[in-house]
Protein backbone atom coordinates (compact mmCIF):
# COMPACT_ATOMS: atom_id res chain seq x y z
CA UNK A 1 0.00 0.00 0.00
CA UNK A 2 1.08 3.50 -0.54
CA UNK A 3 0.63 6.91 0.79
CA UNK A 4 -2.06 7.28 -1.45
CA UNK A 5 -4.28 4.50 0.09
CA UNK A 6 -4.09 6.40 2.84
CA UNK A 7 -5.09 9.46 1.44
CA UNK A 8 -7.97 7.39 -0.66
CA UNK A 9 -9.20 6.28 2.67
CA UNK A 10 -9.29 10.06 3.86
CA UNK A 11 -11.14 10.95 0.41
CA UNK A 12 -13.65 8.61 1.35
CA UNK A 13 -14.23 9.85 4.78
CA UNK A 14 -14.72 13.23 3.75
CA UNK A 15 -17.56 12.42 1.50
CA UNK A 16 -18.97 10.48 4.07
CA UNK A 17 -18.46 13.80 6.03
CA UNK A 18 -20.18 16.04 3.77
CA UNK A 19 -23.29 14.28 3.21
CA UNK A 20 -23.94 15.73 6.90
CA UNK A 21 -23.18 19.05 6.07
CA UNK A 22 -23.23 21.47 8.57
CA UNK A 23 -25.35 19.61 10.96
CA UNK A 24 -22.43 18.12 14.01
CA UNK A 25 -25.17 16.01 15.67
CA UNK A 26 -25.45 13.60 12.32
CA UNK A 27 -21.55 13.64 12.08
CA UNK A 28 -21.43 13.06 16.12
CA UNK A 29 -24.40 9.82 15.73
CA UNK A 30 -21.54 8.72 12.72
CA UNK A 31 -18.62 9.10 14.98
CA UNK A 32 -20.41 7.33 17.55
CA UNK A 33 -21.50 4.37 15.05
CA UNK A 34 -18.09 4.00 13.43
CA UNK A 35 -17.29 3.46 17.09
CA UNK A 36 -19.29 0.61 17.13
CA UNK A 37 -17.63 -1.26 14.09
CA UNK A 38 -14.67 -1.75 16.08
CA UNK A 39 -13.60 -5.33 17.15
CA UNK A 40 -13.77 -5.94 20.01
CA UNK A 41 -10.60 -5.91 22.20
CA UNK A 42 -9.38 -8.48 24.52
CA UNK A 43 -9.74 -7.10 28.04
CA UNK A 44 -6.22 -8.24 28.56
CA UNK A 45 -4.51 -5.34 26.70
CA UNK A 46 -7.16 -3.13 28.68
CA UNK A 47 -4.45 -2.30 31.12
CA UNK A 48 -2.56 0.94 31.88
CA UNK A 49 -0.25 -0.18 29.52
CA UNK A 50 -1.93 0.58 26.41
CA UNK A 51 -3.97 3.46 27.77
CA UNK A 52 -3.30 6.82 25.87
CA UNK A 53 -2.46 9.03 28.43
CA UNK A 54 -3.72 12.73 27.99
CA UNK A 55 -7.09 11.58 27.05
CA UNK A 56 -10.25 12.34 29.48
CA UNK A 57 -11.99 8.93 28.83
CA UNK A 58 -10.32 5.61 29.20
CA UNK A 59 -8.75 5.09 25.66
CA UNK A 60 -6.90 1.65 24.64
CA UNK A 61 -4.70 0.97 21.92
CA UNK A 62 -2.25 -1.61 20.74
CA UNK A 63 -0.48 -2.32 17.62
CA UNK A 64 1.03 -5.42 16.01
CA UNK A 65 4.09 -4.75 13.40
CA UNK A 66 3.95 -7.54 10.70
CA UNK A 67 6.70 -7.16 7.53
CA UNK A 68 6.52 -3.16 8.62
CA UNK A 69 2.68 -2.58 8.58
CA UNK A 70 1.00 -1.45 11.54
CA UNK A 71 -2.09 -3.44 12.58
CA UNK A 72 -3.67 -1.91 15.12
CA UNK A 73 -6.70 -2.33 17.63
CA UNK A 74 -8.49 -0.31 20.46
CA UNK A 75 -11.42 0.89 22.49
CA UNK A 76 -12.61 3.01 24.89
CA UNK A 77 -15.21 3.46 27.70
CA UNK A 78 -16.95 6.26 26.07
CA UNK A 79 -18.93 6.38 22.82
CA UNK A 80 -17.32 9.36 21.34
CA UNK A 81 -13.51 8.60 22.20
CA UNK A 82 -14.35 5.66 20.77
CA UNK A 83 -15.92 6.88 17.28
CA UNK A 84 -12.86 9.26 17.31
CA UNK A 85 -10.24 6.04 17.60
CA UNK A 86 -12.28 4.44 14.84
CA UNK A 87 -12.23 6.84 12.70
CA UNK A 88 -8.01 7.60 13.21
CA UNK A 89 -7.70 3.64 12.74
CA UNK A 90 -9.79 3.42 9.66
CA UNK A 91 -7.23 5.65 7.98
CA UNK A 92 -3.81 3.96 9.19
CA UNK A 93 -4.54 1.04 10.21
CA UNK A 94 -2.78 -2.13 8.47
CA UNK A 95 -0.53 0.71 6.81
CA UNK A 96 2.96 0.81 6.87
CA UNK A 97 4.98 2.64 9.51
CA UNK A 98 6.42 4.69 6.80
CA UNK A 99 2.74 5.63 5.53
CA UNK A 100 2.14 6.47 8.87
CA UNK A 101 4.71 8.73 10.12
CA UNK A 102 4.25 10.45 6.71
CA UNK A 103 0.97 11.28 7.35
CA UNK A 104 -0.28 14.38 8.33
CA UNK A 105 -4.03 13.26 10.35
CA UNK A 106 -5.19 16.68 7.56
CA UNK A 107 -8.59 15.14 7.69
CA UNK A 108 -9.14 16.19 11.55
CA UNK A 109 -9.08 20.18 10.38
CA UNK A 110 -10.81 19.25 6.82
CA UNK A 111 -13.96 17.68 8.73
CA UNK A 112 -13.76 20.28 11.42
CA UNK A 113 -13.85 17.72 14.13
CA UNK A 114 -11.15 19.54 16.14
CA UNK A 115 -13.03 22.63 16.94
CA UNK A 116 -16.09 20.96 17.18
CA UNK A 117 -14.53 18.78 20.84
CA UNK A 118 -14.34 20.17 23.87
CA UNK A 119 -10.97 21.01 25.04
CA UNK A 120 -10.46 18.13 27.10
CA UNK A 121 -11.50 15.94 23.68
CA UNK A 122 -9.04 17.84 21.56
CA UNK A 123 -6.38 16.98 23.79
CA UNK A 124 -7.91 13.51 23.44
CA UNK A 125 -7.45 13.55 20.05
CA UNK A 126 -4.31 14.83 19.96
CA UNK A 127 -3.25 12.23 22.50
CA UNK A 128 -4.46 9.69 20.18
CA UNK A 129 -2.44 10.71 16.73
CA UNK A 130 0.49 11.22 19.12
CA UNK A 131 -0.01 7.42 20.67
CA UNK A 132 -0.87 5.96 16.66
CA UNK A 133 2.99 7.99 15.23
CA UNK A 134 4.92 6.61 18.37
CA UNK A 135 3.98 3.35 17.40
CA UNK A 136 4.97 3.83 13.63
CA UNK A 137 7.99 4.90 14.64
CA UNK A 138 9.08 2.66 17.80
CA UNK A 139 8.18 0.05 15.52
Amino acid sequence: MSQSKILEIEKEVLDEFELFGDDWEAKYNYIIELGKTLPTMPNQYKTDDYLIKGCQSRVWLKADKENNVLHFMADSDALIPKGIIALLLKLVNHQSTDEILNYDFGIINKIGLQQHLSPTRANGLLSMINSIKQYAQAQ
